[in-house]
C-alpha cells in the first residue's frame, strides 16, 4: 500500500489534483492570484523605495521629496495590507470548498461500493481517508499556488531590485541558493517515511476509540481497561514521536536557510566595504535598497525551500484519497437498467455460485425458487450460505456464476432504487442510527405520517416500551441504539420493516433478541405482515419457521432438503436431526 502512495506522489497526481479542483474554484483562485501578484509587487517596491527613503533623509531640506516618499510608503503598505486580506479570504473560501467537495466525493464513492469493499477495510482507515485526505488536498493546492505565485514572484521581484542596485554583489549572494537546495533534498526522503508511519498510527488511535465506544460492555466485563490503555498509549506515543521527528525535519530548513543567508549578507556587507570589485561608488540609498531586498528575500526563499517538504507530507494524504476514488466498484447498476415491474415477486436462483475474493466457495450451482406471496424458511448449519443468499437477493454482492431473477428480470438488469423499494429487511445484528425512535422507524418510509409510525410500532410490539421512555417517540436511542436493550432495538428494526410495507420481506434471525413473551407477540404481528408477501426467513430456532410454506435446508452452499414441515420430518434427514436435537434439549428438565 505504501508503495502505491509513493507512486502517486508525482507530477501526474498533482496535475490531476489541480485539474479537478482549480477549474471549480477558478474565481476564488483567480482573485487570490491577482492579490498575490500585488503582494509580490508591493514587497519589491518596499525594497526599492528604501533608496528614496535614505536619500530623502540625507537631503532633509527637500520637504516636498520627503512628504512624497512618506506618502508612497503609506500607499505601498496600505495596498499590500488590502491585497493580503483578499488573498487570505479567497484562499480560505477555495480551500474550504475543496475540502467539502472532496469529502462529499469520497463518501459518495465509498457508499457506491458493495459489502465486499467494507469487509476488506477498517472503518478507522476509511475515516482517515475522508477526513485527513481532503485536508491534505487543500494544503497541497494552497502550497503550490502560494509558492509559485506569491513567493516566487516576490523573490524574483526582490532579486530584480538587488541586481539593479548592485549587480555584482547580487550575483555573489545568489551562489548560496544551490547549497540550500541540496540540503532540502536530503530531508525529503525522510519526511516521506515519517508521514506514512504517522498516518498509520493516527488510524490506530481512531480504531482504538471506535472499539472502546462500541465494545465498552466487553471492555468492562473482561477488565480490559489496562489493555486498551496500553494500545492507546502506544498509538499516541508513536504519533507524538513521528510528529516530533517531522517537526525537526521541517524546522531543519530554517537554520539551514538562516545560516546560508547570514553568510550571504555578511559576505555582501564585507565586500561592499572593501570595494573588491572596483565598482563605481553608489549612494547610501542604493546600498540600503540592496541590503533591504536581500534581507526581505530570505522569507520567500525559506518558504520556497520548505515547499517541497510540505508537498511531500501532503501528497501522502492525496495518494490515500485517490486510492479510494480509483478503487473499482464491484457492484454497479447497468447503464440500461430498468425498474422492476409491479406485481409478481417470485424469486429464482438459476445455477448460482458465489465465491469471496479469497476463492472461498460459499454457494455451489444453487437452484432455488421463492414462491410469490409465500414464506420460505432457510435453515441449516452455520456457515452454510443462508445469509449469503439474502445478501445476493438484496444485491449486496453479485453471483460469481448464474443469475437471480425477480419475476423475469435479472437483478443485474434492475435499478438499485426499484430493487431496494421492493425489499424490507430485518437483520440478526440490529443497527439503529443516531437520532430518535421516531426517526429510526421513519427510515422505513421517509414520507410516513406520525400515525403510520405509531401503528408500525404497535404492530412490532414496541409501542408500550417506547411510551415508557422519557420522551416517548422523541427519545434519543444513543449511538447504535446503546440506550436501549437488545430486544427493544430489534423491535424498532421490525417496526421499520413493517412501515416499509414492501412486497418482499427478508428476516435474518429477526426474533433472536426477544424474550419468549415478546417473541410470541412479534411473531403474531409478523404472521399478519407476511400474508401476501414473498418472505424469506433465516432462523436457527426451528420454532419460528414451522409455519413456513416451504423449508429449505442449506448445507455447504447447496440445497440438502426442501419441502413442507411434515414431509421433511418424514424424510428422517438433516432437518429431522436438527428438529429432534432442538426439541429434545428444550424438553429436558433443568
Amino acid at each position: 500500500m505504501l508503495a502505491k502512495f509513493r507512486s502517486n506522489s508525482n507530477g501526474r497526481t498533482i496535475k490531476r489534483l489541480l485539474r479537478e479542483n482549480m477549474r471549480l474554484q477558478a474565481v476564488n483562485y483567480g482573485v487570490a492570484i491577482v492579490a498575490m501578484v500585488v503582494i509580490a509587487a508591493t514587497t519589491a517596491l518596499t525594497a526599492w523605495i528604501m533608496q528614496d527613503i535614505i536619500d530623502s533623509m540625507i537631503e532633509s531640506g527637500n520637504r516636498a521629496k520627503v512628504f512624497a516618499v512618506a506618502a508612497s510608503v503609506a500607499l505601498i503598505f496600505t495596498v499590500k495590507g488590502v491585497a493580503t486580506y483578499v488573498q487570505v479570504v479567497s484562499l480560505s473560501r477555495a480551500g474550504n470548498s475543496i475540502v467539502a467537495a472532496q469529502q462529499r466525493k469520497l463518501y459518495s464513492h465509498i457508499l457506491q461500493h458493495g459489502v465486499a469493499f467494507f469487509s476488506g477495510q477498517n472503518s478507522s482507515n476509511l475515516m482517515m481517508r475522508v477526513t485527513h485526505s481532503a485536508q491534505a488536498a487543500r494544503r497541497v493546492i494552497e502550497t503550490l499556488v502560494m509558492g509559485f505565485v506569491r513567493d516566487l514572484l516576490t523573490l524574483l521581484g526582490l532579486i530584480a531590485v538587488m541586481i539593479y542596485q548592485q549587480p555584482t554583489l547580487s550575483l555573489f549572494s545568489l551562489i548560496f541558493g544551490p547549497m540550500a537546495l541540496y540540503g532540502i533534498r536530503r530531508i525529503l526522503g525522510r519526511v516521506r517515511e515519517i508521514m506514512e508511519a504517522e498516518l498509520a498510527s493516527m488510524a490506530e488511535i481512531i480504531k482504538v476509540m471506535q472499539e472502546t465506544t462500541t465494545g465498552i460492555r466487553v471492555v468492562k466485563a473482561f477488565a480490559l481497561e489496562e489493555s486498551m490503555t496500553e494500545r492507546m498509549n502506544g498509538a499516541v506515543a508513536n504519533v507524538e514521536k513521528r510528529a516530533n521527528s517531522l517537526s525537526r525535519l521541517e524546522a531543519a530548513t530554517s537554520p539551514l536557510m538562516e545560516t546560508l543567508s547570514g553568510f550571504a549578507i555578511a559576505s555582501v556587507v564585507a565586500l561592499s566595504a572593501v570595494n573588491l570589485f572596483g565598482e563605481a561608488a553608489t549612494s547610501p540609498g542604493q546600498l540600503m535598497s540592496f541590503v533591504t531586498a536581500l534581507l526581505m528575500a530570505y522569507e520567500p526563499a525559506k518558504r520556497l525551500a520548505r515547499m517541497r517538504v510540505t508537498l511531500e507530507a501532503g501528497m501522502i494524504g492525496v495518494g490515500m484519497m485517490y486510492q479510494v476514488i480509483d478503487t473499482p466498484i464491484s457492484v454497479v447498476q447497468a447503464e440500461d437498467a430498468k425498474a422492476l415491474p409491479d406485481g409478481t415477486s417470485i424469486m429464482r436462483f438459476h445455477d448460482v455460485s458465489f465465491e469471496y475474493t479469497d476463492g472461498q466457495s460459499i454457494l455451489k450451482n444453487l437452484n432455488l425458487v421463492f414462491e410469490a406471496g409465500k414464506t420460505t424458511a432457510l435453515v441449516g448449519p452455520s456457515g452454510g450460505g443462508k445469509s449469503t443468499i439474502m445478501n445476493l437477493i438484496m444485491r449486496l454482492y453479485d453471483p460469481t456464476r448464474g443469475c437471480i431473477k425477480i419475476g423475469d428480470v435479472d437483478l443485474k438488469d434492475a435499478t438499485f432504487e426499484s430493487l431496494r423499494d421492493r425489499i424490507a429487511f430485518v437483520g440478526q445484528e440490529t443497527f439503529l442510527f443516531a437520532g430518535t425512535v421516531r426517526e429510526n422507524i421513519a427510515l422505513g418510509r421517509r414520507n410516513a405520517t406520525d400515525e403510520e409510525i405509531v401503528a408500525a410500532a404497535k404492530a412490532a410490539n414496541a409501542y408500550d416500551f417506547v411510551m415508557n421512555l422519557e420522551e416517548g417517540f422523541d427519545s434519543d436511542v444513543g449511538e447504535n441504539g446503546g440506550s436501549l436493550s437488545g430486544g427493544q432495538r430489534q423491535r424498532i428494526a421490525i417496526a421499520r420493516a413493517i412501515l416499509r410495507d414492501s412486497p418482499i420481506l427478508l428476516m435474518d434471525e429477526a426474533t433472536s433478541a426477544l424474550d419468549a413473551e415478546s417473541e410470541y407477540l412479534v411473531k403474531e404481528a409478523l404472521d399478519h405482515l407476511t400474508k401476501g408477501r414473498t418472505t424469506v426467513v433465516i432462523a436457527h430456532r426451528l420454532s419460528t419457521v414451522i409455519s413456513a410454506d416451504k423449508i429449505v435446508v442449506i448445507k455447504d452452499g447447496e440445497v440438502a432438503e426442501q419441502g413442507e414441515l411434515a414431509s421433511l420430518l418424514e424424510q428422517n434427514g438433516l432437518f429431522r436431526k436438527l428438529y429432534d436435537r432442538q426439541y429434545t434439549q428444550s424438553s429436558e428438565p433443568e
